[in-house]
């Protein structure tokens, strides 16, 4: 990110605080659409001291784990302005890399809610036309709405994106004005500001743990404040917060006042409180921010594999960008995986109330990733340990006994979203330790120790010329060295005579904006190295950038991109350019452990489901080889095969 755009993040404006809106509080700020129905359904004895409670446990969860936990404590674990389960973890991997378990957990199950958020919105907002049309299509209706909006991501939101804040600016005044409407009838709901209601709930009431599970909804979401710290600034998450959370409490207090006074006869409450003259306008505005909601998860969902992918917790993955919008891209694979999962929950639950019980868990799960993550990385801030511990007890004395709760709706929908997290967790801890284990195997060599023979190789015309430019990607983070599969490939395997020898190398780093480049003449005009150092956010499109180094060099007179041809430079045709990448396959000659023979199967499966490093890094396949090698070379044998004499 450039230093003038972080600039104009950390500033606090009207149009900010508006963007930030639309961006950030979709999720949350749709739950009152579903959780005052989700309480009033988990009791069969609706009294004042049961609707206190259950409100008194919304307010203060608001307030510990929404604004205590994420907006005071964990958005200051911010990665040069970026947030997220895996910026924080990019923080901390140096010294605990053994922390990648919580990031792929928290990651596996955010993805998994972008994938219940959309189905329990827009279905609740939808049910809001049986109010005045009985026999409505609700699933139907809402199964257009979602293929509309998946449909559309290939396009992006630059149109129609800017409308996002104006929009949930409106319905967070709506939630408001609905609330305070009922609460003026009945005051008595601003008791449950007092915190005993709430224990009062938990220890005396035989269905605290369903309530707690319901009241656990409204805190759905949450993690888009810390995801979305990039897009928005710190400034403008903290004090639009504080709006926001102002309008959802009002509007639950509402829809509190409105079970006092009439009791529960299996309506929604969100809808019930409107005047009848509004709630068709109610629904178009609730249906509304249920797309905006949607659209941030499924965007959401996209940045998420694109930084999985970076930090190697997941396949490469076909990625286009719909519009110039910073950091805004499109994943056709994950945009209709998450479509096909949609349509199944809606068409599996029929009922947004029934989904009510598949969505708490994954969430819960996401936010206990998050509290280890934030505890490693306050500890390698060396913050004071009693404070460590006061936070970690806290939370996860809050988020264990709201995990209770909601392993009480495992049987009745939450194995769903855990069956899908495992999906998203069996690939991202597969791919992840694969690549560790195949890195394991890698030799390295000392490039200067060669550089000699490649100056001769590349001077003997006995050799027939194998390209002027021959283009090795390198994975060796030593400048001064290279992998024995590359020398072993130019020197052994076909000798590669070349007039210039390149070696690439991609080093993606902690930071999450970081774009630049190093130069390393090993022989000036004969063996050149480059490091390409990229933030984690940043795309790996090596072909475009190294054109970028080709063409600064050659601006400083540094390289001749000229044919070497002499029929081809009299006419000052451009020089020949060829890629090669070695793959490294299994030799299962070698034999693994159970646990790695796995994880290399698994990851031979997986790699099928992503796209080649040729296309990830952006190569042009018309001048790119692949070399398939051994993963290992020096094998050792228990047996030695004994040679026959023949008589």
């Amino acid at each position: 990110m450039k230093k003038e755009e972080a600039g104009s993040l950390s500033r606090v404006t009207i149009a900010g605080l508006i963007v930030t809106l639309g961006i950030v509080y979709g999720d949350i700020g749709t739950s009152p659409l579903y959780v005052m129905r989700a309480i009033a359904n988990s009791t069969d004895t609706l009294d004042v001291n049961f609707i206190l409670g259950a409100l008194s446990c919304i307010i203060w969860t608001l307030t510990l784990q929404t604004t205590l936990k994420y907006v005071v404590i964990t958005l200051r674990a911010n990665n040069k302005g970026e947030g997220g389960i895996y910026s924080l973890f990019a923080l901390i991997r140096r010294k605990m890399p053994w922390a990648y378990i919580f990031a792929i957990i928290g990651g596996s199950t955010l993805l998994s809610e972008g994938i219940i958020t959309p189905a329990i919105t827009v279905t609740s907002a939808v049910e809001g036309l049986e109010i005045l049309y009985k026999d409505i299509p609700v699933i139907p209706i809402a199964l257009a709405i979602i293929t509309a909006i998946f449909f559309f991501q290939q396009f992006g939101t630059k149109l129609i994106g800017s409308s996002f804040g104006p929009i949930m600016l409106v319905w967070f005044t709506t939630l408001a004005i609905l609330g305070v409407n009922k609460v003026i009838e009945v005051p008595l709901v601003f008791k449950a500001f007092n915190p005993t209601y709430a224990l009062r709930l938990i220890m005396e009431s035989p269905s605290a743990l369903l309530v707690l599970g319901a009241v656990f909804l409204c805190t759905t979401g949450v993690e888009a404040l810390y995801s979305d710290l990039g897009h928005c600034g710190l400034k403008n998450i903290r004090i639009s917060w504080i709006f926001v959370k102002s309008a959802l409490i009002l509007n639950y207090l509402g829809q509190g006042a409105y079970l006092l006074q009439n009791g529960f006869r299996g309506e929604n409450p969100f809808f019930a409180i409107m005047p009848q003259w509004f709630v068709l306008p109610g629904i178009i505005l609730a249906t509304m921010a249920a797309i905006i909601a949607s659209q941030a998860l499924i965007s959401g969902s996209f940045t998420l594999i694109s930084v999985a992918n970076s930090l190697n917790v997941w396949p490469n993955m076909k990625r286009k960008y719909p519009t110039t919008i910073k950091g805004q891209i499109y994943i056709p694979s994950v945009n209709w995986f998450l479509f096909v999962g949609v349509v199944f929950v809606i068409l599996f639950f029929k009922q947004s109330a029934m989904m009510e019980a598949a969505y708490g868990l994954s969430v819960n799960i996401t936010l206990l990733a998050t509290t280890f993550l934030v505890t490693l990385y306050l500890n390698a801030k060396r913050v004071n340990p009693y404070l460590i511990g006061l936070f970690l007890f806290t939370f996860l004395l809050i988020e264990g006994t709201f995990l209770n709760a909601n392993l009480q709706k495992f049987s009745h929908g939450g194995w769903v979203t855990m069956l899908l997290a495992s999906g998203f967790f069996v690939i991202k801890y597969s791919w992840y330790n694969a690549r560790k284990i195949r890195n394991r195997y890698i030799s390295f060599t000392r490039l200067i120790d060669y550089a000699q023979v490649l100056t001769d190789l590349s001077k003997d015309r006995g050799v027939p010329k194998f390209a002027t430019n021959l283009v090795y990607m390198t994975r060796a983070n030593n400048p001064d060295e290279i992998e024995s599969k590359v020398i072993y490939s130019i020197i052994n395997k076909q000798p590669k005579r070349a007039d210039v020898y390149w070696f690439l190398h991609v080093d993606i780093l902690d930071d999450p904006d970081t774009f630049e480049y190093e130069v390393r003449q090993i022989v000036p005009g004969t063996i050149i190295r480059i490091d390409f150092r990229l933030g984690f956010k940043v795309e790996p499109r090596v072909n475009l950038y190294f054109h970028q180094v080709l063409d600064d060099m050659e601006a400083f007179n540094e390289i001749d991109l000229i044919s070497r041809y002499e029929s081809l430079r009299k006419y000052h045709i451009d020089a020949d350019f060829v890629f090669i990448i070695i793959d490294r396959v299994p030799n299962y000659d070698y034999e693994f452990s159970p646990h790695d023979k796995l994880m290399m199967e698994l990851y031979t499966i997986f790699r099928r489901l992503g796209i080649s490093d040729v296309k990830y890094l952006g190569l042009d396949a018309s001048n790119v080889i692949v070399e398939k090698v051994p993963l290992t070379v020096d094998r050792s044998y228990k047996r030695v095969i004994r040679r026959k004499m023949l008589e």
